[in-house]
């Protein structure tokens, strides 16, 4: 029997070790919110197959689970994402739970293929925008999100979009507040009742 336990305990922690080993940790797991805390409107996100649906009015989803106490600096952030037409969400990175609004601390890097706002997917959103559009609406891509430093890149389906650096940019506005380089965690946006997201496979590297 004890044989038996130390090998089953030998393959537990090897495909653990497996699962990790190229540094990725998930956020999600495909089942339900935990690690996960909804502000003002909870309804708007929905676990169905396996992927968040967002579909309501105004609400934020910031991670408060487990992976690095839920506090990241320098990191690689990737999330699966699909928009529906005239749909607008954003990731919030550097930010923390707050009850209601919009978050006032982090950045947010946009979503929105078809949004009437002009401000599309790989926006940092109002301190470097994207015009441009990448993706289609109704199509899964992903969102690569990479901080070291002061040094912020937003990559879409692998092909980098948005590079913006803190310390030089010269037209920073003096009431940007909060919304800096920092630390925190992340945070998923449900922006109207009209723009219906889904978000898959969101995980994180940590980085040095």
């Amino acid at each position: 029997m004890k044989r038996f336990l130390g090998l089953f305990t030998l393959i537990l922690f090897s495909t653990v070790v497996f699962a990790q080993e190229d540094g990725w940790f998930p956020l999600f797991n495909g089942k339900n919110l935990d690690g996960w805390k909804v502000s003002e409107n909870p309804s708007s996100f929905t676990v169905v197959n396996g992927e968040i649906k967002i579909d309501g009015p105004r609400a934020h989803a910031f991670y408060v689970g487990e992976v690095n106490n839920a506090d990241f600096k320098n990191f690689e952030f990737s999330a699966e994402v699909k928009t529906m037409p005239k749909a607008n969400s954003g990731i919030f990175f550097h930010t923390k739970y707050q009850e209601t609004g919009w978050p006032d601390k982090g950045y947010e890097v946009q979503v929105n293929q078809s949004h009437s706002d002009w401000r599309k997917t790989g926006s940092l959103y109002s301190f470097n925008d994207v015009k441009e559009v990448y993706v289609k609406d109704g199509e899964w891509y992903t969102e690569h999100i990479i901080v070291k430093g002061d040094h912020v890149t937003v990559k879409i389906n692998g092909k980098t979009v948005m590079e913006y650096i803190e310390s030089e940019d010269k037209n920073r506005p003096e009431n940007a507040g909060e919304k800096k380089i920092d630390r925190g965690t992340f945070a998923l946006q449900a922006h109207d009742p009209e723009s219906v997201i889904y978000y898959r496979n969101i995980k994180v590297k940590v980085l040095d």
